[in-house]
């Protein structure tokens, strides 16, 4: 890293995107000397954490999620706020590139002094984030981003890897999509604190009020993971605005609630404890299939499964026993 610890806290106390843009590329890097100097940042950086509003925004691939992201981002700023977008691209399975293209989708926001996105790759993680999103967001916090926003790659994967780094879930469903409603996971949907039905414009308004009304019954019937909040359905349209003043209220209202009541900080204790046991699991498991006595063992024990000559458990045990000799 060309400059000194010190010097980097500095540029992020000033606001200064590109060292906060150098300090992330340094979280997220997988060389075992940067996640030193990574760590350590982190560790003089904690104090000045906590502070933001943590927001997950999750839908299908059509959804709008970065037209919506952008038209609340701007808003969110326009009341005074500054804004941090960590946007998630699906990483290739086969080449492990991704198209990082979050930055033209919402330009205006982008350009914008008060606001910074950073699109990172997957690496095929789970949940649609990477392994660092956590670290990232409290260097946004550090940097003076009060709205975190986590947008992941959309439904269909692990969501609760998002909802359990953030205080509030959000939801993003499509009109004419209630009566089957859209063929989502209800974990997912208990998983939301808001649901925003968008696109809910011209031709199509008459549909999302129709979805509204099916989510807004269908939540009556599970139970709510607040006591003090019970989630609630919400029309926009991110193209036009209209209906993000309202959406805004919601987050608002629901991040007050959260604070006064005691529950945000209750949360993001479990997610801090949850968070440490994911990075032993990982931790292991890099180490493991790092290890020499492991990679030698690997082609005589797939070898053996595929010929049938030994278990899958029994070929498991064997590149365990080995690691931990």
């Amino acid at each position: 890293m060309p400059e000194s610890l010190p010097d980097l806290i500095k540029a992020l106390a000033g606001h200064d995107r590109a060292a906060l843009a150098r300090a992330i590329t340094l979280i997220e890097s997988s060389r075992s000397t940067h996640q030193e100097e990574a760590q350590a940042l982190l560790q003089k950086l904690l104090p000045k954490t906590g502070k933001s509003t943590r927001i997950g925004i999750t839908g299908v691939p059509g959804v709008g999620k970065s037209t919506f992201i952008e038209a609340f981002g701007m808003h969110a700023i326009a009341e005074g706020h500054r804004v941090a977008v960590l946007a998630v691209d699906p990483s290739s399975a086969k080449s492990g590139g991704s198209i990082l293209g979050d930055k033209t989708r919402m330009a205006r926001l982008a350009q914008h002094d008060a606001a910074y996105i950073r699109p990172s790759p997957t690496s095929l993680a789970l949940g649609g984030v990477t392994r660092r999103t956590r670290e990232a967001m409290l260097v946004c916090e550090a940097a003076g981003y009060d709205i975190i926003i986590v947008e992941t790659v959309g439904v269909g994967q692990s969501e609760t890897e998002v909802a359990d780094m953030v205080d509030m879930f959000v939801l993003l469903l499509l009109p004419g999509s209630g009566d089957e409603l859209q063929g989502i996971k209800r974990g997912i949907v208990e998983l939301a604190d808001l649901i925003v039905v968008n696109k809910a414009d011209g031709d199509l308004l008459p549909q999302a009020k129709r979805v509204q009304a099916d989510y807004a019954a269908a939540l009556k019937m599970l139970t709510s993971q607040s006591a003090k909040w019970q989630p609630r359905v919400e029309l926009c349209s991110a193209l036009s605005g209209e209906g993000i003043p309202t959406v805004w209220q919601s987050v608002i209202q629901f991040s007050d609630l959260m604070k006064s009541s005691g529950e945000r900080e209750h949360k993001r204790s479990a997610q801090a404890r949850a968070w440490m046991w994911k990075e032993v699991r990982e931790t292991l498991l890099e180490r493991f299939y790092t290890d020499a006595r492991v990679i030698r063992l690997v082609p005589g024990c797939e070898e053996q499964v595929m010929a049938k000559q030994i278990t899958a458990a029994r070929a498991a045990h064997k590149l365990l026993e080995a690691y931990f000799a």
